[in-house]
C-alpha cells in the first residue's frame, strides 16, 4: 500500500503551469508519484493524518536534469585544467584513461558523481562512458534516475577495439539494463572526427529499431567544424544530414558554431540541445546560441558534461552560467530570464530525454523527483523573487532534500543511501593508482 504524506514548503515552484509561484500551498505525495497540490487549508481539511515534513524558508521545485555528462570523469577532476578542447583530449585525458579506466574505476567515479547530484539537486543525469554497466552498478548504489548511452568510437578504447564491436556490446547492454526501473537507455557515438560513416549509419539503423536516441557531441567548437570541412568537405551537420541520421532520436551536445544552414537542417525535427555552459567556457570551445535555438522552436536542456571539464556537477551554477552567457553574447539582460532558465535545467531536460511526461515538473501523477532548497540563509536576504534567487545566488549547496520517485534519498543533507566513508576511501585508493600509473 502506497502511503500519503504531505510536503509543507515555504514556496512550491511547479515549473508548469509556467510563471507559477505557489505560497501556502503542500504537496501530496503517494508512493512514487505526486498527487496533488492544494492550498495548505484544503490540504488541512482533506489529509489532516497525513505525516507532515514541515519546511520553512525553503522553495520545493522539481529535480535538476543533467542532460550530458561522463559520470566516471569525476575521477580525473582538476587532473589537466587549462587546455583547448583537442590538446586537453589527446595529450591528456586520452592517454590517462588508457592506462586506469577499467569497471572498477568506472564504478567508482560514478558513485562519485551520483552522490554529487543528489546533494546538489540533480535528480537524472544522461551519462555516456566506457562500461556503461559499471555506470549503472555506481548509480545504484545512490538511487539516481539516469538515461545510460553506450560509447561507440572507431578507435580502440578500454571497452571495444572497434565501431561494430562497441555496437554488438551496446545491445547486449541495453537487454541486460531493462531490469532497472531508474534507468533509460541508448547510443552514444561519441563525434563526428571519431565515428566512420559506416559506424554512423549501424548506429542510425539499430537505434531506429529499437527507438532509442542517439546521444552525440557535435559542433563542440569550431575547431571541429573546420578540421571537417578540411577533411570532407561538409560541415557536420551536413555530413549528418547526408547519413540519414537528423531524426527525432538526435541528442545533440554542445553546439556552440552553427550558422544559419546548421540551423535550418535541424529545425524540422524534434532534435534536442545539451547546452554545457561552463565547460564549453573552461575548454574555450564557444557559446551555444541559445536565443537563436529558442527563437526557432528547438528544445534547450542543461548538461555539466565532466568533472574532467567542469570542475562540478553543480546545475545550479550551470543554470547561472547559461543566462548570463545569453545576456552578454546577446547584449541583451532580457536574453534568458531566471524561469525561461530553470525550464530549462527541469522541463527542458525532460523533453531533451525523452521524459516531459513523468519529470520536470510538479503536477499530479507525474514521478515525485523533487528537491527542497533553503533560501533561509543571510546571503539570500532579502527574498523578493525566489525564482530569481534559485538562479542567481543559489547553489548546489542549498540543497537540503532530494526525493526521486518518492524515495528520500538525502534528507537534512545527509545521504540515506550512498555510503560516504567507504566512497572516500575508494576514491583515495583511485588517486594513488591514477597517480602512479600516469
Amino acid at each position: 500500500m502506497n502511503l500519503t504524506s504531505r510536503i509543507q514548503p515555504e514556496w512550491l515552484l511547479p515549473i508548469r503551469p509556467k510563471g507559477v509561484l505557489h505560497v501556502n500551498h503542500d504537496l501530496i505525495l503517494q508512493g512514487s508519484e505526486i498527487l496533488e497540490v492544494l492550498p495548505r487549508e484544503e490540504a488541512n481539511a482533506r489529509y489532516p493524518k497525513a505525516p507532515c515534513l514541515m519546511l520553512p524558508g525553503q522553495i520545493l521545485m522539481p529535480g535538476l536534469i543533467n542532460c550530458h555528462g561522463h559520470a566516471a570523469m569525476t575521477l580525473l577532476r582538476g587532473y589537466a585544467d587549462d587546455y583547448s578542447l583537442f590538446e586537453w583530449l589527446n595529450n591528456h585525458i586520452w592517454p590517462a584513461e588508457a592506462r586506469v579506466v577499467s569497471p572498477d574505476f568506472v564504478e567508482t567515479g560514478a558513485w562519485l558523481a551520483a552522490t554529487e547530484m543528489i546533494q546538489s539537486g540533480t535528480t537524472c543525469a544522461a551519462d555516456s562512458y566506457f562500461f556503461p554497466e559499471a555506470t549503472v552498478k555506481g548509480f545504484q548504489r545512490v538511487g539516481i534516475r539516469s538515461q545510460i548511452t553506450t560509447p561507440v568510437i572507431q578507435f580502440p578504447s578500454p571497452w571495444s577495439g572497434s565501431e561494430a564491436e562497441a555496437i554488438t556490446k551496446s545491445l547486449a547492454f541495453f537487454e541486460w539494463a531493462d531490469q532497472f526501473p531508474r534507468l533509460t537507455q541508448g547510443f552514444a557515438p561519441h563525434a563526428v572526427y571519431t565515428v566512420s560513416d559506416l559506424g554512423f549509419t549501424q548506429v542510425q539503423k539499430h537505434a531506429e529499431a529499437l527507438s532509442l536516441p542517439i546521444h552525440l557531441h557535435l559542433h563542440e567548437s569550431s575547431a571541429e567544424v573546420q578540421q571537417q570541412l578540411s577533411e570532407t568537405g561538409e560541415r557536420p551537420i551536413a555530413r549528418l544530414k547526408r547519413l540519414g541520421l537528423l531524426s527525432d532520436l538526435l541528442q545533440t551536445v554542445h553546439m556552440t558554431d552553427l550558422d544559419d544552414e546548421d540551423l535550418d537542417a535541424i529545425a524540422p525535427y524534434r532534435i534536442g540541445v545539451a547546452h554545457c555552459p561552463e565547460s564549453n567556457q573552461k575548454l574555450g570551445s564557444g557559446i551555444c546560441p541559445v536565443a537563436e535555438l529558442t527563437r526557432r522552436g528547438i528544445n534547450i536542456g542543461l548538461g555539466t558534461d565532466g568533472a574532467a571539464s567542469n570542475n562540478d556537477l553543480d546545475l545550479f551554477q550551470e543554470l547561472r552560467s547559461a543566462a548570463l552567457l545569453a545576456k552578454v553574447s546577446q547584449l541583451d539582460p532580457t536574453a534568458l530570464a531566471a524561469i525561461d532558465t530553470l525550464e530549462m535545467a527541469t522541463l527542458g531536460g525532460a523533453r531533451f530525454l525523452g521524459l516531459e511526461q513523468q519529470l520536470g515538473s510538479l503536477e499530479p501523477g507525474k514521478q515525485a523527483d523533487m528537491i527542497a532548497v533553503d533560501l533561509s540563509d543571510i546571503r539570500h536576504q532579502p527574498v523578493y523573487h525566489p525564482t530569481s534567487q534559485l538562479t542567481y545566488t543559489a547553489t548546489g549547496q542549498d540543497v537540503t532534500h532530494t526525493w526521486i520517485a518518492g524515495e528520500l534519498l538525502y534528507a537534512n543533507r545527509q545521504h540515506n543511501r550512498s555510503d560516504l566513508a567507504a566512497l572516500r576511501a575508494s576514491i583515495q585508493d583511485w588517486q594513488s593508482t591514477i597517480n602512479r600509473l600516469t
